[in-house]
């Protein structure tokens, strides 16, 4: 007699829910509400768009014509321009007290626009009781568009507001056509919050120029707005005769 039980027996393909099997969401699909707020979302995300700095746009339409008509240059490429701006705030201080440095980078980031690094001694010192590896200041390098907002700052608000404010020298260049700049306080440049400053600090700013003589670099510096002292003859001696 054959038998007719099901043991053994395999479902067909397609047949019956398996056990524990529930109904399964759609991978991937969005509802209306959330699909309707996917676009909000995308463009709340969407950086900013940034706007060039005032003093570059001044530089490749005014500045950079005029200098080429000076030195008699051809091609734009070989027009001196700026290159980068090296902002350094060293304190002796900090071999006693390592937290200074923490609010030294706090204000340089504040007058820089930019998180500053902390440098450290290269060699050991024994007479300033230095230690190689030990912090002793920080520095920050622009470039770019924060360098030429920098640059315009510095000239047009920070240094005129020096005490008895003259001008700067021009016997500052490095022979080939960089400029150093030191300033004794810190807080000439208004981003500073005078309450929270606890300690008047100076700062030495070195501007990199693609120039490749002082003179060139003092025509290009000038005429982006360094204020020089007007007594230097001798400087405008050489750029006739250049």
């Amino acid at each position: 007699m054959a038998d007719t039980g099901t043991k053994g027996a395999r479902p067909e393909k397609g047949g019956g829910a398996q056990k524990g099997a529930g109904p399964q969401k759609a991978k991937g699909k969005k509802g209306p509400a959330q699909q309707a707020a996917a676009p909000e979302t995308e463009a709340a995300v969407e950086p900013e768009e940034k706007l060039p700095a005032r003093l570059r746009l001044r530089y490749e339409s005014e500045i950079m014509p005029e200098i080429m008509r000076e030195l008699k240059i051809d091609n734009r490429m070989r027009a001196p321009r700026l290159a980068k701006i090296v902002i350094n705030l060293a304190l002796g201080d900090a071999r006693e007290n390592v937290k200074l440095l923490d609010a030294a980078a706090e204000e340089l980031r504040l007058i820089a626009g930019q998180k500053p690094v902390i440098t450290k001694a290269r060699r050991a010192i024994s007479n300033f009781k230095l230690r190689e590896g030990m912090p002793i200041g920080t520095m920050v390098t622009l470039r770019r568009e924060r360098m030429y907002e920098f640059f315009d700052r510095l000239v047009n608000i920070a240094l005129p507001r020096v005490r008895d404010f003259r001008g700067v020298t021009d016997k500052s260049f490095d022979g080939r056509g960089n400029y150093s700049l030191g300033i004794r306080e810190h807080t000439i440049f208004p981003e500073l919050n005078l309450d929270k400053v606890d300690k008047v600090k100076g700062l030495t700013i070195s501007i990199i120029t693609t120039a490749r003589t002082d003179n060139e670099g003092y025509m290009l510096l000038r005429a982006m707005g360094m204020p020089f002292r007007a007594a230097s003859g001798e400087r405008d001696m050489v750029r006739t005769a250049a």
